[in-house]
């Protein structure tokens, strides 16, 4: 393989000119020869029988070269990425074959998509404002309600059904006065509440008994996935078997002995205190390290490929769909009970995404610019603890995830501590007498026109820039590490990688993006 070119032809985008010479292009073709013989029939010789001379004549000097580029190309142009120090992120590459032949061998050119180029200007000394860490009685007694409800049972009750009771029917669907396929299902359970059906058909449940018939009228989504129904208004005629109400227990030292290791409701209580005071600790540590992730991808520079979003809405989209499945429920059945589509449910991990690649970014060049670097023994031990986490063995997952990820991942935690160490902490009633403040209170005042700035001033002025547009997309095969993240398991998405609490962040606005849906 030879680089013969490498040329910048728009952000973020290069055009490599590679060849492979005649040599290697043959001994492509006698391998496709030696691959595909056997399919091959000739008049005159046996199936699979036919030399590859013989076959060239027949069918053409080229009927071998296809499977011979495919031979050569992912090398080729890995190689190619590696001379020409390209760090390449995975999408659609644009590929043109220049010349090919038996006698020059093969000359192709690629444009690929690259990591982009950023920067980041007064990271250290950014301003957070923690939560309180009180526990107040009231936050006791909401999770000792928790408590009760999750000893709580359905009981079957003789009233109007209510938000989260359960409404046992049969119902079926009629789109101008015609059942329609998939409409229908008898002794179905709903929880009223949830938004599991089309929006509607909950609320007109509410206040209906067992034994009455009830006429639902809904209007589909326009965005539905059926098209024959999206948009139309459509009649559910629905028959209540049943309403199922919670029961709670009675809050009492005999429930408590029942349910803990405690003997008083005031044992139980003082417990639970302790446990919500550091639930609190963590959940403020968490906020402290999301408003400062959020601060660095406001003063992010750069054009970033919308590939790089993409790439990272398939993670997201995937750690969604193998948390449906841990409660038991297809994506696909998920998908038509909220009536979404592909393109709805992919735009709505689109923010979330949009933050993850920019944080990352973001750590990494902090971690560039301040010459953070893994050593070693941090590496082995983000291998240990992959290990425990998904119960495999370590040198296995050595195996699986390259070396180099796991250095960058080391990396971008130590920048996120870096930025938290140096971090300002601002008292919230003084944050939130700023927020009141008039605009033109909070505006800097001038600087004399005449002085003089320093280096390091001027850089604080330029970092209030506003981040660049994203920009167009794409990619090729020796992406960034957290690739090989998708394809194996023991790793996580390297997007998401910064320190626990951030992941914990990020798992709970996961969750609130499922719960808003």
């Amino acid at each position: 393989m030879k680089l013969i070119s490498c040329n910048n032809v728009e952000t973020n985008r290069y055009q490599l000119e590679v060849a492979v010479d005649a040599k290697d292009f043959n001994d492509a073709i006698e391998r496709a020869y030696q691959k595909d013989k056997r399919k091959i029939s000739l008049p005159g010789f046996r199936k699979g029988k036919a030399p590859r001379a013989f076959i060239e004549k027949y069918y053409g000097q080229n009927v071998f070269f296809e499977d011979a580029i495919e031979d050569l190309y992912p090398k080729a142009l890995d190689d190619a990425i590696t001379e020409a120090k390209l760090e390449v992120i995975e999408d659609k590459i644009d590929f043109e074959i220049v010349e090919v032949s038996k006698e020059k061998g093969l000359t192709f050119k690629a444009t690929v998509t690259t990591k982009p180029e950023v920067n980041i200007k007064d990271y250290l000394g950014l301003k957070i404002t923690p939560k309180s860490v009180e526990v107040t009685d009231a936050d006791v007694d909401a999770k000792m309600n928790e408590l009760l409800d999750r000893y709580s049972r359905m009981v079957t009750v003789d009233r109007g059904a209510e938000n989260d009771d359960i409404v046992v029917m049969d119902f079926e669907g009629f789109l101008d006065g015609e059942p329609f396929e998939g409409g229908k299902a008898e002794n179905y359970s709903l929880t009223l509440g949830t938004k599991m059906f089309i929006p509607g058909f909950e609320e007109q449940l509410c206040g209906h008994k067992a034994g009455e018939d009830v006429e639902v009228n809904v209007t589909f989504p326009e965005d539905y996935h059926a098209s024959e129904l999206a948009g139309k208004p459509t009649v559910f005629k629905v028959h209540i078997h049943e309403v199922k109400g919670k029961e709670l227990p009675e809050l009492d030292d005999e429930f408590v002995k029942d349910i803990s290791d405690f003997d008083t409701v005031a044992d139980l209580r003082a417990d639970m205190r302790k446990r919500l005071e550091e639930m609190k600790k963590e959940e403020v540590a968490g906020d402290i390290e999301y408003q400062l992730m959020m601060q660095l991808n406001d003063r992010l520079e750069g054009e970033i490929p919308n590939a790089m979003y993409e790439k990272q809405i398939d993670t997201e989209i995937r750690a969604f769909n193998y948390r449906l499945q841990s409660q038991g429920l297809r994506f696909e059945t998920y998908m038509q009970l909220t009536g979404q589509d592909p393109h709805t449910l992919r735009e709505s991990f689109r923010q979330q995404a949009e933050n993850q690649v920019k944080i990352r970014l973001a750590l990494e060049k902090i971690g560039e610019l301040e010459n953070i670097t893994a050593t070693d023994e941090e590496i082995d031990e983000e291998f240990e603890n992959l290990a425990k986490m998904y119960q495999q063995d370590v040198e296995k997952v050595k195996e699986m995830i390259s070396r180099e990820g796991q250095a960058k991942d080391v990396v971008a935690r130590k920048a996120m501590n870096l930025v938290r160490d140096n971090a300002v902490v601002v008292p919230a009633e003084e944050a939130a007498k700023a927020e009141e403040a008039p605009a033109e209170e909070k505006k800097p005042a001038k600087k004399p026109a005449a002085k003089k700035t320093t280096k390091k001033a001027a850089e604080g002025e330029e970092g209030e820039k506003p981040a660049k547009k994203p920009a167009a997309k794409r990619t090729t095969k020796k992406a960034a590490e957290g690739e090989e993240a998708e394809k194996k398991p023991a790793k996580k998405p390297a997007a998401k990688k910064t320190t626990k609490k951030a992941e914990e962040k990020t798992e709970e606005q996961a969750e609130k993006t499922e719960n808003a849906e």
